[in-house]
């Protein structure tokens, strides 16, 4: 137990978490369930509660959230403002409570144990790079995800998201998961082609890491396109990287 991580990988539709050792090794089958709404702060500890009751007991936890995460505080975050989730009406009250909730405190006094909560790109991020130059992690799923590492070190986190692209529409729309369905994989592979084309030269990253849900949607011929400096990365990484994490 002493050596144990519970990590916990928060997203727009599902909740992921699992427990690890030192090594990164899991310890027990991982869960998913799905993210209820509205989902009011307490109600997002209450779940955590339950994940942590559910799995083997561990020494630490590790969450990642989505959106503008500040030494454990949540800055802002989308999604779990609104009333039923992505894309449905934002909750005023809801908003109130999440932006500027300290996260990281919270979730530490209920399960009474240390507690890091980091956006939930840079959890992925950290249980894929290798600490060698420059590493970007771009994670597909309801939207964009992106965490920025150098050296290994994990460096101040940006929402490249809500980047305008595209005639006033921002990344995290243009890429997200209901374009995919509305275009069908093979276009939005390109898409998706596209938007690695336009960030090369602003980056100009010695590694580029796709992760998330969606990735497994791109396909070869543009995988191959992007060149050997991309990498597509399991999923599973979202929840890996709970132990990394503590070390960035």
């Amino acid at each position: 137990m002493s050596q144990f991580t519970l990590s916990i990988d928060c997203g727009g539709l599902f909740i992921k978490s699992c427990v690890l050792d030192e090594s990164g090794t899991m310890h027990a089958a991982p869960t998913r369930v799905q993210t209820p709404y509205p989902l009011s702060t307490e109600r997002f500890l209450d779940t955590v509660q339950e994940i942590a009751t559910s799995l083997p007991k561990a020494a630490r936890v590790t969450v990642g959230l989505p959106g503008m995460i500040r030494n454990g505080v949540v800055v802002a975050t989308p999604h779990y403002i609104n009333d039923a989730g992505p894309h449905t009406r934002m909750n005023q009250e809801l908003k109130d409570q999440w932006w500027g909730f300290d996260a990281e405190a919270a979730v530490a006094e209920r399960l009474g144990m240390p507690a890091k909560v980091l956006n939930d790109a840079e959890v992925h991020g950290a249980g894929v790079v290798t600490g060698s130059g420059l590493e970007i992690v771009l994670t597909l799923g309801t939207g964009l995800g992106f965490s920025v590492f150098h050296g290994g070190k994990l460096s101040p986190h940006f929402e490249m998201s809500h980047a305008t692209v595209r005639r006033n529409t921002t990344y995290d729309t243009w890429i997200g998961d209901r374009e995919r369905h509305r275009m069908g994989n093979t276009f939005w592979s390109r898409r998706v082609r596209l938007m690695v084309s336009e960030l090369r030269p602003v980056f100009l990253w010695d590694r580029l890491y796709i992760g998330g849900g969606n990735s497994h949607s791109i396909q070869q011929r543009d995988l191959n396109l992007m060149g050997d400096d991309v990498v597509i990365v399991p999923n599973s990484a979202g929840v890996a990287g709970g132990v990394r994490a503590w070390q960035l």
